[in-house]
């Protein structure tokens, strides 16, 4: 493999000069010799080291991301908002999966701070861990002290840039149209107890369901992975326990489509005997049958709001931008059978 100095040698320049060409150094070079580095580099097949590369600049261009599961659909629409806009700007994007493992989060912040990336976007939920929460900010800190920016999705016990999903309303806007509906008899699949997202969403779900006189009982939850088979575990654990269900909520679209599917496994119907209720509308939502109930959360937006906040190093205050939800009815919800 050709090297730097092999570049050199063959265009009869310096090192220092064929570095300047190869990792657009600010310091002025003449065409003439621009022109003849680009050659050798052309003729020798030459590959620049990245991390040599990183080094020689002014500015960092490699951005690091912090997700749950990039395969979980939630995410992967959050990524292709972030991809968009580091598209735009000529970044790099780094994405690391954590599976919702506070240890490996804390391990990526170190990796990429090492990596001197420009910002790190934390997209996955918050947790309800006091310590790690404060080993966290700690590590978030030292990075932000070497000039790196942070910015975060969700609530997370950190101050800085933040994109916050309406996660809370959300969950009122499914207790009111349930209540609206008829419905008394309603059971959740909720996520990650340890998750704020899951805390926000089912917070909000009482707090609607209690504005049309119902109440949630604590029986009447049952906890899951946030994916689609413990999902469909959890909703048969809710309807095996609870036979006069006539509405099932799951806090996200991956639960509520194997809530589905196991529902029509059993022959019961959807929505004539059980509604179904997801939340974030994932593309797939309006594709199963029937096409699912959920709340919209603008998941592509919300990535590039992140990036935006991340990449712009203008503001003074740390900024927070509230994304709103909305219902969206489709076909899996309707009145309680009779």
């Amino acid at each position: 493999m050709a090297t730097l100095s092999d570049v050199a040698r063959r265009a009869g320049v310096s090192p220092a000069t064929a570095s300047r060409v190869i990792n657009g150094s600010s310091k002025p070079v003449t065409d003439q010799l621009r022109e003849r580095v680009l050659r050798a580099v052309a003729e020798l097949k030459y590959v620049p080291n990245a991390h040599a590369q990183l080094l020689a600049r002014s500015h960092r261009t490699a951005v690091g991301v912090i997700v749950h599961d990039v395969s979980d659909p939630y995410f992967s629409e959050v990524t292709r908002g972030l991809q968009r806009v580091a598209s735009d700007q000529g970044r790099l994007l780094m994405i690391c999966n954590s599976y919702r493992d506070p240890d490996r989060e804390l391990e990526y912040v170190e990796l990429l701070r090492g990596h001197q990336v420009a910002a790190i976007i934390m997209a996955g939920s918050g947790y309800h861990d006091p310590t790690f929460t404060a080993l966290l900010n700690d590590k978030l800190a030292a990075y932000e002290a070497t000039g790196g920016r942070v910015a975060v999705i969700g609530r997370h016990e950190h101050s800085g840039d933040a994109v916050m999903p309406d996660n809370r309303g959300g969950g009122r806007l499914v207790g009111a149209e349930l209540g609206a509906l008829g419905h008394r008899e309603i059971g959740v699949v909720a996520g990650p107890k340890v998750l704020t997202t899951t805390t926000d969403r089912l917070a909000g779900l009482r707090e609607g369901l209690r504005a049309t006189g119902r109440l949630l009982p604590d029986d009447r939850i049952r906890y899951a992975g946030f994916d689609r088979d413990s999902g469909a575990e959890a909703a048969a654990a809710l309807v095996d326990a609870e036979p006069g269900l006539t509405a099932l909520v799951a806090l996200n679209d991956s639960m509520a489509i194997g809530a589905l599917g196991m529902l029509r496994g059993r022959g019961i119907d959807v929505p004539g005997r059980i509604s179904v209720v997801g939340f974030d509308d994932m593309p797939i939502a309006r594709d199963v049958t029937p096409p699912l109930t959920t709340v919209r959360l603008s998941l592509v937006e919300m990535g590039a709001r992140a990036m935006a906040l991340a990449l712009d190093a203008g503001a003074a205050a740390p900024r927070v931008e509230a994304l709103a939800a909305s219902l969206v009815r489709r076909d899996s919800t309707g009145p309680p059978p009779a």
